[in-house]
């Protein structure tokens, strides 16, 4: 295949292949499936926008400032200017198809990034020739990795006054290895790109305001300074990548031969494919520069479905088997990410991995094992729905108002499978959730059934102990957006308010109190008179016992006892919280034949209660949970003295991988509420944690006072 593409009318040709084709399978050797990944404000989403409208695919090249874009058509994202959701943009360029997944950058919205990555065969990672290497660079490479797809580096953002390219490049190489190969590189003269050579064709292109290339001298030292000395060392590190691709090439670079444009093309390629050679490209998303050697790049150096290696599943009796994707196998799809829209319904993301997924037809969902019907498939570029009569493998379609959920499998009956669930941070930031108008409990509790489908980082539940709606995800901002999203898609307008901590009342010495209840006003009395010991124990529940001699007390009244007692520890003496370890022991009483009842034994029972337990020294108990950090190894001094001073107790250290160390420490949970916050500030995003509760402890005296006047409030 010749590297060097015909630019004439190449937007034109390429509109038109794109209406041609958009109804039509593609061959799968002709699909690319790539995810953009990065940090945050890296030009991801306008990387995309310029690829869109040089393809053809849009009529305007849109701006995040302006919420034009293609792929940032949420009205939260437009209203906040950041992606929230991993978007679908499928088009045509020349003969490929290309279906780019463009992926939040906030660490809030992990889950996203995750989905878009598992759904790609390629993760082009964004960097900001301005910013250089973040947080989110290092992230969205390691789950590349992890998720073993092929990866190149976009330097965007070429163009500002501040970039500099080769600073960035030596930090890709410093920070990611030997692997990072660079690939088109920009000279730069008085401060401004005056063209870009691309290594692998030893050629210049200089670009007019429309984005448009034109072939130029290759650069010298009188131009660029010492960029023929530069050209030389990229060259080098270019053939020094490719040699290590095969031995056959190794041997030729080392007997100091040139490669040739082909084993170049085909030495990146295979090393792309197998995880040996990161790439580095330069663009302007706004100027449009160097955006047509990416596509070039995309169609030749990026791998195709069948390139990579093959998807690992499970069969019904849990063997592992090799799926590959072929149009020839029986149907095997993953649903990689739900969407919950209010006018279409449920939209279900789909990567077929082999055989072709067909409209209006049926497919096994492997997790529950019941038929899935499969009614109308749409593609999507952003918003702009296109029905299709079907995707065949390596190709993503999505499916509208079928039951499946994210994670799910969708098989053929003669070959049941199922891929392996994805793996997604855990919640760590909760608030509690309100209606903001009365009534609107049901709209709160569909809208966050919906929001939670979509979302897997999101979980809704009752406190069982405070009886609150609780809400977590990953973050301040996550739990905004989720709350935005049920206002403006399904009308539940809520609050977000802190949770209340679950305390706990118990006793600590035992006491031997009486309780009598004599009324007499005319017609029947009422008359219950108990003994009752009360005793610190191990439970959770009350423990009730009797040792009544003789028939002081009736044993038909003893029920009556314990029901007056059970009824009583839900509300403790100090604060009204719930009472636990307490042992309530019947040793005497008396009745009276005519005017006693088991109400009246009832309330002789809470009145023994209530006396008891302000005689047996009552405190107060907070719940304690374990937490587990990971975090860079120089962060580790400052989480110490920061757990300390969260009244933590540290319980050890250990190496989990280089460079990053885990701290287990036991912290109460009144600590930690905005304890993400603070992890995510002081390791700038590195930080992981989880925590999880694990008993109740006495709460010092010295926030009693504080602790119970709260409790009063919120009353």
């Amino acid at each position: 295949m010749c590297y060097k593409k015909a630019q004439t009318n190449q937007k034109k040709i390429c509109k038109i292949h794109t209406e041609e084709k958009q109804m039509n399978n593609y061959d799968v050797t002709q699909i690319r499936n790539i995810a953009f990944a990065g940090h945050n404000g890296s030009g991801k989403t306008s990387l995309a926008e310029a690829l869109l409208y040089k393809a053809g695919a849009s009529d305007r090249l849109g701006k995040v400032a302006d919420g034009t874009t293609v792929c940032d058509y949420d009205a939260e994202e437009i209203k906040r200017g950041i992606s929230i959701g991993t978007s679908l943009a499928s088009f045509s360029y020349g003969n490929t198809k290309i279906n780019l997944l463009d992926t939040p950058g906030l660490f809030d919205f992990a889950a996203e990034m995750i989905e878009g990555i598992h759904a790609a065969d390629t993760v082009m990672i964004t960097v900001s020739a301005k910013s250089g290497v973040k947080v989110g660079t290092k992230k969205a490479y390691e789950e590349a990795v992890k998720q073993g797809k092929s990866k190149m580096f976009v330097v965007t953002k070429i163009d500002d006054k501040d970039a500099n390219f080769f600073n960035v490049l030596t930090e890709l190489k410093t920070v990611f290895g030997p692997t990072v190969c660079p690939v088109v590189v920009p000279v730069v003269s008085d401060g401004k790109i005056v063209s870009y050579v691309n290594l692998i064709e030893m050629k210049a292109y200089k670009y007019d305001s429309k984005g448009n290339a034109v072939e130029t001298d290759m650069p010298t030292a009188e131009i660029s300074e010492k960029f023929e000395y530069r050209i030389d060392g990229l060259l080098a590190a270019v053939s020094e990548a490719v040699a290590e691709t095969s031995d056959e090439l190794m041997e030729k670079f080392f007997e100091g031969e040139s490669f040739t444009q082909k084993e170049l093309i085909n030495g990146i390629h295979d090393g792309m494919n197998r995880g040996i050679i990161t790439p580095v490209v330069c663009t302007s998303a706004t100027e449009l520069t160097g955006i047509d050697m990416l596509f070039k790049e995309i169609e030749l150096l990026l791998p195709n479905p069948t390139e990579i290696y093959p998807a690992e599943a499970y069969t019904p009796a849990k063997d592992v088997v090799e799926i590959a994707c072929s149009e020839d196998e029986p149907l095997a799809a993953h649903v990689f990410k739900t969407v919950a829209d209010p006018f279409v319904g449920k939209m279900s993301f789909i990567k077929v991995i082999s055989g072709k997924l067909t409209a209006n037809s049926e497919a096994v969902n492997s997790a529950t094992g019941n038929n899935e019907k499969i009614g109308k498939l749409i593609t999507l570029c952003g918003k702009k729905q296109t029905e299709i009569s079907s995707a065949s493998a390596g190709d993503i379609a999505v499916a509208v108002k079928i039951s499946a959920n994210t994670g799910d499998t969708l098989s053929n009956v003669s070959r049941i499978v199922e891929f392996p669930e994805m793996n997604f941070p855990n919640t760590c930031y909760s608030m509690a959730v309100k209606a903001k108008a009365q009534g609107d409990e049901a709209k709160i509790s569909t809208s966050m059934q919906r929001l939670t489908e979509e979302d897997p980082t999101l979980t809704y539940i009752q406190d069982e102990t405070t009886k609150e709606q609780i809400l977590s995800g990953l973050g301040e901002q996550h739990l905004e957006v989720a709350a935005a999203k049920a206002k403006a898609k399904f009308g539940a307008d809520i609050n977000l308010s802190v949770p209340k901590i679950a305390y706990k009342e118990t006793i600590r010495k035992k006491v031997k109190v009486e309780g009598k209840h004599k009324k007499q006003s005319g017609g029947h009395g009422q008359y219950g008179h108990v003994w009752i010991e009360f005793e610190p124990c191990v439970s959770d529940e009350l423990v009730f016992e009797e040792k009544v001699f003789g028939g002081a007390v009736p044993k038909n009244y003893f029920p009556a006892v314990q029901k007056g007692l059970e009824d009583s520890v839900k509300k403790g003496v100090l604060a009204g919280c719930p009472v636990v370890g307490l042992k309530a022991i019947l040793v005497d009483g008396s009745y009276h034949p005519v005017d006693s009842s088991e109400m009246a034994f009832k309330t002789a029972a809470s009145i023994a209660y209530k006396e008891g337990l302000r005689q047996a020294d009552p405190v107060m108990l907070e719940p304690i949970g374990e937490l587990k950090v990971n975090a860079p190894d120089e962060n580790t001094g400052d989480i110490m003295g920061e757990l300390n001073k969260r009244r933590g107790r540290v319980l050890g250290m250990e190496p989990v991988s280089h460079g990053t160390t885990q701290i287990v420490a036991e912290v109460p949970i009144r600590e930690m509420h905005d304890f993400a916050m603070y992890l995510r500030q002081v390791t700038r995003g590195m930080g992981s944690f989880i925590f999880n509760f694990v008993r109740y402890e006495q709460l010092p005296a010295n926030l009693l006072t504080e602790v119970i006047s709260a409790l009063s409030i919120e009353e």
